[in-house]
């Protein structure tokens, strides 16, 4: 809270049908006023353009806020676009969290017999793309990004050797997941990869005979009451489990909470246990970074009043975050449009970390 002046407590969300509880941040044991601060900064800072902070703590909505400014629909864009409780929002990669708590369900229902099945076991229309090393991949390689492929989206997404954007360039998005060479032993070393995510969007569609946004709006989204989704689509009319899923901010938290819950959303089990427990466990660690990865899962840590907290998140291109920090059964979705600059990296940060996280009382 360094150089930040408290500010005025702010109301109550709104209470409406839509599954979630809300109070006042005090009966969940949150400062309002180190919450409604959060809001003051940003008005101060130039060029801020966060959408939405949704905050929810021990299930219940007890913070929220929405501001005004540009956004993209499938990177077409929404110059003045005003924010809201029934506006939906790009989540860009954090769809891929959601990609992965769609795969816990078909194992659970043994669609996916074993995450350890060779990854070509599902794709025999390519088997001219097969290598003996390649039939080492398996499911579980995938979840990891640790495929091992030879994969690049750390070079601008202009640039022809971008790995996701050259799914959507081309007219078969799989057979470019599917086509590089092996560069490194699969589950050795994590390198990020749309197109894991491709495969895995992939499998669960072939393992359930159902469209990858069928089997999500049956089995993850009117469980949670999400009604209001759209979700783009490849050339050859899959839905995009890389990115391309667009909800509304009341939305992406109740998946969040879904997560803090170990599954379930207001006493109903949706998401296996074990699932959420192996999802937001450290699975794997990038050499080159702090972070490490779970399940198609963000894993990192806050320091707070010189305490260590591990948060699980879900992160997407622009500035979209959805936190879930299990120790303090929090949840935290911020949406913004920062998507041609650094502030998309740390705006969400700096407002879990300096406002959301000394705003817990207990």
């Amino acid at each position: 809270m360094t150089g930040v002046a408290p500010t005025t407590s702010h109301e109550s969300p709104a209470q409406l049908p839509d599954g979630w509880k809300t109070s006042a941040p005090e009966a969940v044991d949150l400062d309002s006023r180190r919450l409604g601060a959060v809001v003051d900064w940003l008005d101060r800072l130039p060029n801020q353009n966060l959408h939405s902070l949704l905050v929810a703590r021990r299930g219940i909505l007890a913070f929220e806020h929405y501001r005004k400014g540009a956004d993209e629909r499938w990177r077409d864009p929404l110059p003045d676009a005003q924010h809201g409780i029934a506006v939906k929002h790009d989540l860009r990669s954090a769809t891929k969290s959601v990609t992965g708590l769609l795969a816990g369900i078909a194992l659970e229902r043994k669609d996916i017999p074993s995450l350890d099945a060779p990854m070509f076991a599902y794709f025999p229309e390519y088997a001219d793309l097969r290598t003996p090393e390649k039939d080492r991949i398996t499911l579980r390689h995938l979840l990891t990004m640790s495929a091992g492929l030879d994969w690049d989206e750390n070079v601008p997404d202009t640039d022809p050797r971008h790995g996701e954007m050259r799914m959507w360039r081309e007219a078969d998005h799989l057979r470019v997941a599917l086509k590089p060479p092996v560069v490194a032993a699969p589950g050795e070393i994590w390198n990020y990869s749309g197109g894991c995510s491709e495969l895995i969007g992939a499998i669960v569609r072939k393992a359930t005979g159902k469209p990858l946004d069928a089997f999500a709006r049956e089995a993850l989204f009117e469980p949670l009451g999400i009604t209001d989704t759209e979700w783009a689509q490849h050339a050859d009319g899959s839905h995009s489990a890389s990115g391309g899923l667009r909800m509304r901010s009341r939305d992406l938290a109740k998946i969040g909470q879904l997560v803090a819950a170990h599954g379930c959303w207001n006493g109903r089990a949706i998401v296996p246990a074990r699932w959420i427990e192996e999802s937001i466990a450290p699975q794997i660690g990038a050499a080159d970074r702090l972070w490490f990865y779970g399940y198609h899962w963000w894993l990192g840590r806050s320091l707070v009043h010189r305490k260590e907290f591990t948060w699980a998140s879900a992160i997407g291109f622009g500035g979209q975050r959805l936190y879930v920090v299990p120790g303090l059964e929090l949840v935290v979705a911020i949406t913004a449009g920062h998507y041609a600059d650094a502030m998309q990296g740390w705006l969400p940060s700096v407002v879990l970390n300096r406002f959301i996280l000394p705003a817990v009382r207990a």
